[in-house]
């Protein structure tokens, strides 16, 4: 087992070491400051993932963005998050950026104890890349979301459930949305921690527009955390199931990924 464990790991190594990999940012958890603040916290991130997958529309997913807090105004604090995302194939030329998607978020929270209550409006937009569309493929969910960290015997654990109702979309068929984020962080050194990461989502659905039931998408994925003077570096493994995975395919594909993070600390 642990020879099987030093092959797997070294292979991990060296497929990062010759091609690279991704996901969207997570809304941390925060503690509320002693007085009204501006600009008091941020995070970013910049990502990179080679996904495995026999569809040739589908070979690398790359995040950047981050959210950050406009004013914390202690009972609670006001987040706007922006993401950009593209997905790139092999179909056209080896590196072909096929789809550019966007979210853009605004949030309004109040502390509960240790539970953060936010308000939520949440637009997606999905683009293609050097093919042809003139018609817009996005939606607007307003919606509420949980933020809670816990902290036991070493492990940090940040846990983010959002549900809400669509309400405007273009060409897809969603109703409504609900998606659990679990965080799991142990530091193993001063400058070295673990992770491991799971979301599940749920998407509520009119059969009338394109014949089909509630969709469910996930994604799992474990990794290493290395810490620098200003920000740190993941290096993480996982595997995804994502539905509408090509934005004019109603269908949900699978892959496993391996990739990086740099994000601020």
């Amino acid at each position: 087992m642990r020879q099987r464990i030093r092959k797997l790991s070294l292979s991990v190594v060296l497929c990062l070491c010759a091609r690279v990999a991704a996901a969207q940012p997570l809304p941390t958890p925060t503690a509320a400051p002693a007085s009204p603040d501006f600009l008091a916290h941020y995070n970013f991130q910049l990502s990179a993932a080679v996904l495995s997958n026999e569809d040739i529309r589908f070979t690398w997913d790359m995040h950047f963005g981050g959210d950050v807090d406009l004013v914390d105004y202690v009972a609670g604090r006001a987040n706007v998050l922006i993401d950009y995302e593209a997905v790139l194939g092999n179909e056209f030329r080896r590196f072909d950026p096929n789809q550019g998607n966007y979210t853009l978020e605004g949030s309004s929270s109040v502390r509960v104890g240790g539970t953060e209550i936010a308000g939520v409006f949440h637009h997606v937009s999905r683009h293609l890349g050097d093919r042809p569309k003139r018609f817009a493929i996005a939606w607007n969910m307003l919606g509420a979301r949980a933020l809670r960290r816990v902290d036991v015997a070493g492990v940090q654990i940040d846990g983010v459930l959002t549900v809400g109702k669509v309400i405007q979309h273009s060409f897809v068929d969603y109703t409504w949305t609900s998606n659990l984020d679990v965080m799991v962080r142990r530091r193993v050194h001063a400058r070295v921690g673990v992770f491991a990461h799971g979301l599940g989502e749920l998407f509520g659905v009119d059969p009338a527009l394109a014949g089909r039931d509630m969709q469910r998408d996930g994604r799992v994925d474990v990794g290493v955390r290395l810490e620098g003077r200003a920000g740190a570096a993941e290096l993480f493994v996982g595997y995804e199931r994502r539905i509408d995975a090509y934005p004019l395919d109603r269908i949900a594909l699978r892959w496993p990924f391996l990739g990086f993070r740099f994000v601020a600390k």
